[in-house]
């Protein structure tokens, strides 16, 4: 990534281990700039700041079930006395605990803290620098409130809070409607910054829509009647392991009756999923789907969590001789005569489209032959329906407001409405008005600190380096002593001493005898949005402005530099 490459080039970061960084003198400057805006906009609407250990027991995290649910994505590890104790990957447990502790009425509600704090996770591909790491700084805020009115005032203070935030750092963004995971809850919304190297898929309408693909809800086809539909027939479809073969052969041997030529979309594809279970069971499920799409396995780790979801292996299909590769359907003819429904045993899921009354051209469960004009609900009837299918560009918006189209997209922060789920299980209660025992409801709002640092630096880069926004900037103006004459750097060390009386945050390059080109080069890698360049003119009582951004500079007296820097920034 661009952003990696600079900020490790420009002395920001430098690699420990895979996904793990040092952070140098310009990196915690960037750092705590991001840090300072985000406290500003919590601490507007009344959050206060807390700080708790990375390293906490695996009691809290054993109530809520959370120690089992993450498997392998946290680092645990023991004491001397072999007592169980994870590096945290977030703090819902000991924020609910905390608050416990302390307050027991409404009238202490409603309370928002927050945290800006290391986390840990184990990623089995850290990579892209800051962008998805083992070690990362977060900002995790959480609302208390003891009714449900009172989360929706708290999770609209947070979200708006957001909003002015990025609004602040620069940065694109778009909110869609997302999956919990293992965070639960209810309401769940990601911002996500729109970019090419985005590692979430999202999709949005005209009409304002936007979901993360995880989250689409696909509109179910209509049932349709039976009446008139012929019998499913099974036909001879030589060499056709897949649906661009089946297609081309179903044309060639088998057209439609109606003229209109076979597609994709007229087949089901029946994909086999192989699910790991919390306790290491294994189980096969089969996903049935139109041709023209295929499984989404980040839909298909939402509709099946909390199981692990893969393909199935030669182990698995060797251990059921059922299963015809390339040729697999819910329904065989053997199976027709004795009256069964299903045809390998396995249990099997429908998407959306698969609506009663629907047929289909799949798999006949025979080497070489698909069964047509298979109709959902006459001859196979499946075991449930699963969203699991890839979003298309062109599929209907759930709310009506019209076609999606499909973008990418990096999470820079995301709210949640918990609800009661973890109040409930560790016992955060407070007296209502009535002096009665009502269970506390939550909210958990999440920014990614040094994530957002390195989406700040992808979008803020040309082909010489970095180029920061003002007010995330190491420094606000980087001075150059461009010569080697005395008077260069009386000059530029005396202007250094103004600007930092005048408020200025001043980096002076005061390297003897580094050539110009070089110092230009470093000030570019850099990024300080403003340069002055104190040259030949010096002597004069001129210097140059250069503004990284417009890449424009402009000649002015000392006693104009101050005007001109302020008037840039």
């Amino acid at each position: 990534m661009t952003s990696h490459r600079l900020l490790v080039r420009a002395g920001y970061i430098r690699r420990q281990a895979p996904g793990i960084f040092a952070w140098l003198p310009l990196g915690l400057k960037v750092r705590r700039k991001i840090e300072n805006i985000i406290r500003e906009e919590l601490a507007a609407f009344g959050a206060q700041e807390v700080h708790f250990p990375a390293l906490l027991p695996r009691e809290p995290y054993e109530k809520t079930g959370r120690w089992t649910e993450y498997g392998d994505g946290i680092f645990r590890l023991k004491d001397r006395h072999d007592a169980d104790y994870l590096l945290a990957p977030t703090h819902e447990e000991v924020f609910t605990l905390l608050v416990k502790d302390l307050y027991s009425s409404y009238k202490d509600l409603p309370l928002s803290i927050y945290q800006i704090q290391d986390k840990y996770r184990d990623e089995a591909r850290p990579r892209a620098g800051l962008l998805r790491g083992r070690e990362f700084s977060m900002k995790d805020s959480y609302s208390f409130d003891y009714t449900d009115a009172g989360l929706d005032v708290s999770y609209q203070q947070h979200r708006d809070a957001y909003e002015r935030i990025f609004q602040r750092l620069g940065l694109e963004y778009v909110v869609v409607k997302a999956d919990a995971g293992a965070m639960g809850g209810s309401r769940s919304e990601e911002f996500l910054h729109p970019t090419p190297i985005g590692e979430d898929t999202f999709v949005r309408s005209a009409g304002g829509y936007a979901a993360n693909v995880e989250a689409f809800t696909t509109l179910p086809a209509e049932p349709r009647p039976f009446d008139g539909l012929t019998p499913a027939e099974v036909l001879d479809t030589p060499d056709t392991p897949t649906i661009a073969t089946l297609v081309d052969v179903a044309n060639e041997k088998h057209p439609r009756p109606d003229g209109r030529a076979w597609t994709a979309a007229d087949t089901l594809k029946n994909i086999v999923l192989a699910l790991t279970n919390l306790d290491g069971t294994r189980e096969l499920v089969i996903v049935a789907l139109p041709g023209n799409r295929d499984v989404d396995l980040k839909r298909a780790e939402v509709a099946f969590a909390p199981a692990a979801v893969e393909a199935a292996n030669e182990g698995d299909f060797s251990k059921n001789p059922g299963l015809v590769k390339g040729y697999i359907g819910p329904w065989s003819a053997a199976g027709a005569v004795l009256g069964e429904k299903s045809a390998t045993g396995i249990r099997l899921l429908v998407d959306p489209a698969v609506a009663d009354g629907s047929g289909w051209i799949t798999g006949a469960n025979e080497q070489g032959r698909h069964v047509f004009g298979l109709v959902a609900g006459r001859d196979f009837v499946a075991d449930g329906v699963v969203e699991v299918g890839e979003v298309l560009a062109g599929d209907p918006a759930p709310d009506g407001s019209g076609p999606v189209e499909l973008a990418r997209g990096m999470e820079i922060g995301h709210v949640f409405q918990l609800g009661r789920k973890y109040a409930e299980v560790l016992g955060l209660k407070v007296l209502d008005e009535n002096g009665k025992l009502v269970t506390v409801t939550m909210g958990s709002y999440g920014i990614g600190v040094t994530r957002i640092m390195a989406v700040i630096a992808e979008s803020n880069n040309d082909e010489k380096g970095l180029i920061w926004p003002p007010n995330v900037s190491p420094f606000d103006v980087h001075i150059i002593a461009a010569g080697k004459e005395e008077v260069v750097f009386a000059t530029a060390e005396a202007l250094a001493g103004g600007l930092e009386e005048s408020g200025f945050d001043v980096l002076y390059d005061d390297r003897p005898k580094v050539s110009p080109g070089v110092k230009f080069g470093d000030a570019e890698l850099l990024g300080v949005p403003l340069i002055v360049i104190v040259g030949r003119d010096a002597a004069e009582g001129r210097v140059e402005v250069w503004n990284r951004r417009s890449n424009e500079r402009t000649s002015v007296t000392l006693d104009e530099v101050g005007a001109a820097l302020a008037a840039q920034q």
